[in-house]
């Protein structure tokens, strides 16, 4: 990376742990359809949504339009209160931010980012927005907003590989640390895309979200997001709705990385990115003015500590944790040891969810803060695995939410398009 000394705050939260494995000692909730309770809830179109263990799974399919309507028809009431908190409740809890030289309201910084990147947004992603919006029955310019904040905040990740593991393969462990006290904890869901003329994925997100900063597609690719710096660099595609992007349409981590390197960007962001049909995984920052990548095991100046076949990106004492735990457990990690490197003093406080993908077979485990602020990390992991996901089919019994009114367009689908 370039100009290493601008860049002494890299805030990378976490890794992403590659890693292989068996079960051990860890208390998991076995989500699989044919080992947990499951329960359609409504379906809307080709929507639908069900509970698996409890948690809430939300699938979606068909145009963007459709998807969005499906999004907020079926998560209404969570879509609306979510909302509400970040766009007003929290916003009156601040009167003015910094943006630059100037001063504003939290939303007129919102407004101002939808303007600068709405020329570098592809038109599916605002007609998933509108959908959106009149499944939930919002304004289309507060979906909007909404959707846009993640480019005000920053968060964190980690990674390891191949050696490091008991049995060679891969394992990509993500940490989310970010305004847990913001009750998105609330709201969590994992969305099962479908997108027509696209690559189908999965969504570990919070309702009314239509951004990624923690997923996996069908091709075994899977992609976690950490926060720098660099606010007020929004003139550029929004970091969440990249991480889509590069979901919905690559089959290799070169197709992923690519998503990334044509740019333009916006704010300072890093990357891990898995390729479980490789076996490999990179770390990368994308930044406004910066790309470059760091290779499984490879040094850098603010990343002093490698370890073989692993990606590993921190911050400060996390970092020197990480690196530690991970030396220490090198070629015995399985899926219980891979997820106590979630754990604190890796996680922070703020650990909103935590997240271990197995790219090459699909299967994740996921865990989410509290609603009284207890962290992510010390939460039970929800077993799932999105092959399967994607053969469920709702009970035809359940309630029939209305279809969108709307026909959205139907032209061919390219990337960026």
């Amino acid at each position: 990376m370039k100009n290493a000394n601008r860049r002494h705050h890299f805030r990378l939260a976490g890794t992403i742990v590659l890693a292989f494995a068996c079960f051990d000692t860890r208390v998991f909730a076995q989500a699989g359809p044919e080992a947990a309770a499951t329960r359609t809830i409504a379906r809307c179109g080709e929507g639908w949504l069900e509970t698996i263990d409890n948690y809430p799974v939300l699938h979606l399919k068909g145009t963007p339009y459709e998807m969005g309507f499906q999004h907020g028809a079926l998560l209404r009431d969570h879509c609306r209160q979510n909302m509400k908190t970040i766009l007003v409740d929290k916003a009156e809890e601040v009167t003015l931010i910094d943006v630059g030289p100037l001063k504003v309201t939290p939303r007129t910084a919102i407004d101002m980012i939808v303007a600068f990147q709405q020329p570098h947004v592809a038109p599916r992603y605002f007609e998933e927005m509108d959908g959106l919006a009149a499944g939930a029955g919002l304004a289309i310019a507060d979906i909007r907003a909404g959707n846009f904040i993640p480019e005000l905040f920053h968060c964190s990740g980690f990674a390891l590989a191949k050696t490091a593991t008991k049995n060679g393969n891969m394992l990509h462990g993500r940490v989310l640390d970010y305004a847990i006290d913001w009750g998105l904890q609330d709201h969590a869901v994992v969305i099962v895309y479908e997108p027509e003329g696209r690559k189908p994925w999965v969504n570990i997100s919070y309702a009314g979200f239509i951004g990624s900063v923690t997923g996996m597609n069908a091709e075994h690719i899977s992609v976690g997001e950490m926060g720098g710096g660099g606010l007020g660099h929004w003139n550029g595609r929004p970091m969440a709705l990249l991480i889509r992007e590069a979901l919905e349409t690559a089959s290799s981590l070169e197709d992923a990385i690519a998503t990334f390197r044509d740019g333009p960007r916006t704010c300072q962001y890093f990357y891990v990115i898995a390729d479980g049909q490789t076996n490999d995984a990179v770390g990368m920052e994308a930044s406004w003015d910066v790309f470059s990548i760091i290779k499984s095991g490879e040094a850098h100046a603010l990343l002093p500590k490698p370890v073989k076949d692993c990606v590993l990106m921190s911050a400060g004492s996390r970092y020197d944790e990480l690196s530690k735990q991970t030396a220490a457990g090198h070629g015995s990690f399985t899926v219980d040891r891979a997820l106590h490197l979630m754990d604190r003093p890796i996680a922070m406080k703020s650990n909103l969810h935590n997240v271990l993908f197995e790219p090459a077979t699909t299967r994740f485990w996921v865990a989410n803060a509290t609603s009284d602020k207890k962290p992510a990390a010390d939460q039970k992991y929800y077993s799932f695995q999105l092959t399967e996901l994607l053969k469920r089919r709702p009970d035809a019994s359940s309630p029939e939410l209305p279809k969108p009114q709307r026909t959205a367009s139907r032209d061919p689908v390219t990337p960026g398009n």
